[in-house]
């Protein structure tokens, strides 16, 4: 595998990888990925945020199974150190309280979970509901600084613009000992009503960290399947494929010349996910905007558990029209930027392509992250849960296929 660049100046991977037909190139796939309906799947992740939809009506044999705070073991030393200190009154670090606090949002409606100057970021409307639970001692050093007086919050996994969280759990503490978990869910829902819920407020131990204590992180990336105005295409032996007819003129044309394939099976997408179940799988080639290595710290991998995709249609809207889409759904236990979007992307490129079963974990042998197609748009994906206990295939929603 290498780079070649044209006469334009834009730069291209050469795969070498056997596939019955020519790979798209970035531009390629990230027209393919982005001109699409996007709008039924923000409606539909909206309802699901308003509680007026679910996720088992994609799934029906399927439920989503709440978090459960007694399963949030501390790690043994923490709990030692607890146990240590329980037959006499707390002080210090252990006189605090820890909430964690599990919640739902929309991310069409924000710019991202990281606060950043001038957007409107979940994190920032978290953190400034919070400001009034803060301690005394606390406020004090804000004022004294000259910062607004907000709380802190902690999450578990940073998403991006665009991305909705529909179990994202963050924690807060406080030295504040009159601070109820209803005060803090009433205070968050009123931040930014039909945008951001609250689905549940914890009191737990103070050894929890919404991110080092979470075993794995679920995922659901929705992409739609039909574009309004363009006919399906059969690949003649059952399996749902998809009509490109919203490339423009120029890709068509470069599609048409080199016989590029604008069909994919979901099946096929499927077969190529499941190869990565059981496997560590490298942040180098499917992580966006970090470092592609590094010579200190733990190695850069991730261990996927359960990697599936089917086809689904969404429930009918008000205008009495149905969505086919196809449902991609990850549990790994921990993602870095992008990884998700690049993993359902690259996927669908391979599956065009009719690439082996195992081009996923081939590709993670390139030199070069160009290797890996565009990231996917963020309308589709969907931070599900983070789990606190050992992972359950059993929980996850797209199952053997019987």
């Amino acid at each position: 595998m290498e780079l070649e660049i044209e006469q334009a100046g834009h730069v291209h991977y050469n795969h070498t990888l056997p596939s019955k037909h020519p790979r798209w190139n970035a531009r390629e796939s990230f027209e393919f990925m982005s001109l699409r309906p996007w709008q039924p799947i923000n409606h539909f992740y909206l309802n699901l945020v308003h509680a007026n939809s679910s996720l088992p009506l994609l799934f029906p044999s399927q439920t989503l199974f709440n978090h459960d705070d007694t399963a949030i073991p501390p790690p043994l030393s923490d709990q030692i150190e607890l146990e240590s200190v329980a037959s006499k009154k707390r002080t210090g670090r252990w006189e605090r309280a820890t909430f964690k606090i599990v919640l739902s949002y929309h991310g069409g409606s924000f710019d991202g979970w990281q606060k950043q100057p001038g957007l409107n970021t979940v994190q920032s409307v978290v953190e400034g509901s919070l400001g009034k639970f803060v301690d005394e001692r606390k406020t004090q050093q804000l004022k004294d600084r000259g910062v607004p007086i907000e709380g802190c919050a902690t999450v578990a996994g940073r998403t991006d613009k665009g991305v909705t969280g529909l179990q994202q759990v963050c924690s807060f503490y406080t030295w504040d000992k009159d601070v109820k978990p209803r005060d803090i869910e009433d205070a968050i829902n009123h931040a930014a009503p039909g945008k951001l819920r609250v689905i549940s407020v914890s009191e737990v131990s103070r050894a929890f960290h919404p991110n080092f204590s979470a075993k794995w992180r679920h995922y659901l990336y929705i992409f739609p399947l039909i574009s309004k105005g363009y006919r399906d295409q059969s690949n003649g032996n059952g399996d749902v494929s998809d009509y490109n007819g919203i490339l423009d003129s120029a890709c068509k044309d470069e599609l048409e010349s080199e016989k590029k394939s604008y069909v994919f099976s979901v099946r096929k997408v499927n077969r190529l996910l499941r190869e990565l179940e059981g496997k560590l799988l490298s942040y180098k080639m499917f992580a966006r905007d970090t470092k592609a290595s590094r010579n200190e710290g733990p190695p850069t991998e991730c261990f996927v558990y359960h990697a599936r995709a089917m086809e689904a249609r969404l429930p009918i809207t008000d205008s009495g029209e149905e969505t086919s889409v196809m449902c991609v759904e990850l549990v790994a236990n921990r993602f870095l930027r992008k990884m998700v979007r690049v993993l359902v992307a690259t996927s669908i490129r391979e599956a065009a392509a009719g690439a082996e079963d195992d081009a996923l974990l081939k590709l993670m042998d390139a030199t070069c992250r160009r290797a890996t197609a565009p990231p996917a748009p963020p309308d589709g994906l969907c931070l599900v849960d983070v789990g606190y206990a050992e992972f359950d295939p059993k929980k996850c929603l797209i199952q053997e296929e019987k």
